[in-house]
């Protein structure tokens, strides 16, 4: 069974700092561009950062760009997003999905075939 599971999520309080995870099962991510999505309340999924399956060639939305960094454990069979200097704009439930990619304005949630059940983000004081 393929399943996309994300954890790490939680509340922080401005200026903090979380490290999401995004373990796969029953299938191999190393394979796969893996993406992280958010979704704020009323707002739509937006892109956040991507992976690529190959040399590992990163993507990021201008709003975190400097702040958050994708990696990759293929050992683990896991991605991770380390977000630092977190604001409260970054509150949102967090998804990781596998097997889409990007293009110049950012990766397409439509394109991407398996999605985790996501990860609440609370960043507040």
């Amino acid at each position: 069974q393929v399943q996309l599971v994300e954890s790490g999520g939680g509340l922080v309080q401005p200026g903090g700092s979380l490290r999401l995870s995004c373990a796969a099962s029953g299938f191999t991510l190393d394979y796969y561009v893996i993406g992280w999505f958010r979704q704020a309340p009323g707002k739509e999924r937006e892109g956040v950062s991507c992976i690529s399956s190959s040399d590992g060639t990163t993507y990021y939305a201008d709003s975190v760009k400097g702040r958050f960094t994708i990696s990759r454990d293929n050992a683990k069979n896991t991605v991770y997003l380390h977000m630092n200097s977190l604001k409260p704009g970054h509150t949102a439930v967090y998804y990781c999905a596998a097997g889409g990619g990007w293009g110049p304005s950012g990766p397409n949630p439509d394109e991407y075939d398996y999605w985790g059940q996501g990860t609440q983000v609370t960043v507040s004081s």
